[in-house]
């Protein structure tokens, strides 16, 4: 694959959890991302719970063959552009996101807000295909959703908390 100037590969393993682990002392953000309507891009404010500067993002993920990975350019932004992109019609997508370390590596837990309350994902990356393929998974992941269309941001910007029931129950 061919990765496009400016890009990185970004490789990643995606899973839905159910019961998972304590959260109390682990570090904590909130994410707010747009998904601005037409586009492959993603507009990123991230509020640091530990009172670091919040942190701005646009970022374009590229169409990929390999389910773990793909291309990815994020630029990062002053709270001025955020604003300025964020008046763009897009879909958002609230969460908190844990760092839970496990092994030799850190798993992300995302707790969704809004309609997709209720929905847990932890995200884990690694450096290449091979590494992603070794990681050992924690007993609080439930199921491998990687290849799944319908738990990737973008798709889950316009799903509706009754979609997301409907889809937990039919798991």
């Amino acid at each position: 694959m061919q990765i496009p100037k400016y890009a990185a590969m970004e490789i990643e393993r995606r899973f839905l959890v159910f019961d998972p682990p304590d959260l109390s002392a682990a570090r904590m953000r909130v994410i707010e991302d747009i998904y601005l309507s037409g586009t492959r891009m993603r507009l990123r404010a991230i509020t640091h719970a530990d009172g670091r500067s919040p942190e701005f993002k646009l970022c374009k993920k590229y169409p990929s063959e390999q389910a773990w990975g793909g291309p990815i350019t994020n630029l990062y932004l002053t709270a001025q552009e955020h604003a300025v992109l964020a008046a763009l019609p897009g879909a958002v997508v609230r969460k908190r996101r844990y760092s839970v370390p496990w092994a030799a590596w850190t798993f992300s837990v995302d707790v969704f807000d809004g309609a997709l309350s209720g929905l847990i994902l932890s995200e884990v990356e690694a450096e290449t295909l091979d590494d992603a393929e070794r990681i050992g998974l924690p007993d609080w992941v439930a199921r491998e959703v990687t290849a799944d269309p319908f738990f990737r941001g973008g798709a889950l910007a316009s799903t509706t908390a009754e979609d997301l029931r409907r889809r937990l129950e039919a798991d």
